[in-house]
């Protein structure tokens, strides 16, 4: 972590209003060092983050992409007449020379946003209208992006959710089998063999163009969306994977974060199921949102998203759990294993209540 006096120096380097009074480590995130800076009375708080660049190689690229998104998002709320943009929609503070980022002396690189006050984010969904709201807040975010003008956005991680990709390294993984470790995994490979065409149906799609490349979050886990006070969905935040996406990206993530009944780690595969309530209130919410900005295709194969984007990750753990657990910590023996057996076992209760999410998304559609 850096300290006051480096904190104090990097704060005066961009253009924000107020004084400096103290800064506070702020938040759970393990990628970037992110401080609450306490201004005076009159003046909003910041937030200040120290960006990770071992893992975003072009801050420059990742940070155009965040201030085009956001000053399009403002000024969409500012036309719709919409209260307090502050709160609905992240800020971006240049410095003073007028850029987006600065890098410190020590190579290091920075950005400022606005803090938003009164907010609430939850790892967990604890009620059916947390759920809708996080729908809304997921809808809304796409639906003010469908026509933002200008150039493609910079890819920030490439490849992120391209499924042949992942089942490239996977492959690999198979062939070099670098832990000795194939052996034990028998069943969880016969799985992945044995959908792996199946799961490349929305990357088809796209290419056929029947449906478009859209601007996605491709992070939408729960606790990257705040709500207020009263729980009501305020805006997204992590935008740093914000770029081109399929909507079923962020559609079938947050579902798989929304309506599982267990943890993503689950080692009682009994436990794993999906809760149609919550399924249906964010489906509500999100589909008020897109219902006039999705084609009938992309509303068509909404329901395959949530047992694709539990694959890729359930895929994810198990490729790592095959090389030898060089990418996700874990906390435990056999760790990434059980990770990807509860998300195998997500994609079979998705599998199994596919008509009924296919009518569930017809009737908000």
């Amino acid at each position: 972590m850096s300290s006051a006096s480096d904190l104090v120096n990097i704060f005066r380097r961009f253009d924000a209003e107020g004084p400096y009074l103290a800064a506070y480590p702020f938040g759970t995130g393990h990628i970037h060092d992110t401080y609450r800076i306490e201004t005076g009375e009159g003046y909003r708080d910041l937030l200040l983050q120290k960006l990770n660049n071992n893992i975003f190689h072009n801050i420059p690229g990742l940070q155009d992409n965040i201030y085009r998104v956001t000053s399009h998002i403002r000024k969409k709320l500012f036309l719709e007449g919409e209260s307090d943009i502050n709160r609905k929609c992240l800020t971006v503070i240049k410095t003073r020379e007028g850029r987006t980022w600065l890098q410190d002396d020590n190579r290091d690189y920075w950005r400022m946003f606005f803090f938003i006050p009164d907010h609430h984010s939850y790892d967990v969904v604890q009620s059916k209208f947390q759920a809708y709201e996080g729908g809304k807040a997921i809808g809304r975010f796409q639906s003010l992006l469908s026509d933002m003008p200008g150039p493609r956005l910079y890819e920030t991680i490439p490849f992120f959710h391209d499924i042949e990709k992942r089942l490239e390294t996977f492959h690999s993984a198979l062939r070099k089998d670098p832990a000795s470790r194939v052996e034990n995994v028998k069943d969880e490979i016969n799985f992945v063999l044995a959908r792996e065409e199946e799961m490349k149906t929305i990357l088809k799609l796209g290419r056929q163009g029947k449906i478009p490349l859209r601007i996605t979050h491709n992070d939408t886990k729960f606790n990257n969306i705040l709500l207020d006070e009263n729980d009501r969905a305020l805006c997204l935040i992590d935008l740093d994977t914000v770029m081109p996406g399929y909507v079923h990206y962020d559609f079938g993530d947050s579902i798989r974060t929304v309506a599982n009944t267990a943890a993503e780690d689950e080692e009682d595969l009994s436990l794993v199921a999906i809760n149609v309530e919550m399924f249906e209130s964010f489906t509500k919410g999100y589909m008020e949102q897109v219902r006039n900005v999705l084609n009938k295709t992309e509303a068509d194969y909404l329901a395959y998203a949530p047992s694709f984007m539990t694959f890729i990750m359930g895929l994810r753990f198990l490729t790592d759990y095959i090389s030898g657990d060089i990418y996700y910590k874990i906390h435990k023996p056999n760790h990434n294993i059980l990770r990807a057996r509860a998300q195998f076992r997500l994609v079979e209760c998705f599998e199994n209540q596919l008509d009924l999410m296919k009518s569930l998304i017809s009737r908000y559609y």
